[in-house]
């Protein structure tokens, strides 16, 4: 049987495409919880129910591995007028800190 080597890195190319969008679903999806739980436990609101992605970059875990580290953006707000930005910051899959800037009460 003949496998053309431009077919098969394509289908490649292809697969780890869908996996990587597979799994960056997965990471927003817990990046969006957590920004959720964090407005509640600070009594804030979360805005549009949405985050988006500002950055990510490859960095080492505790363990040493290198890890997806992605940092996530979301609006909220305090006081139901004003409109201030929060952040996420991610290592793989794990959640390593939730912060709120500055606002207004």
């Amino acid at each position: 049987m003949y496998v053309d080597l431009k077919a098969l890195l394509w289908l490649s190319l292809i697969c780890i495409g869908c996996w990587h969008w597979w799994y960056s679903l997965k990471v927003k999806d817990i990046a969006l919880r957590a920004a959720k739980v964090y407005c509640k436990e600070m009594d804030v609101q979360l805005l549009d129910e949405s985050i988006y992605l500002r950055g990510f970059w490859l960095k080492r875990d505790e363990t040493g591995r290198f890890r997806i580290w992605r940092s996530y953006l979301f609006d909220f707000t305090a006081n139901g007028e004003d409109r201030a930005r929060g952040r996420v910051i991610l290592l793989g899959y794990k959640v390593t800190s939730t912060t709120l800037e500055p606002h207004r009460i």
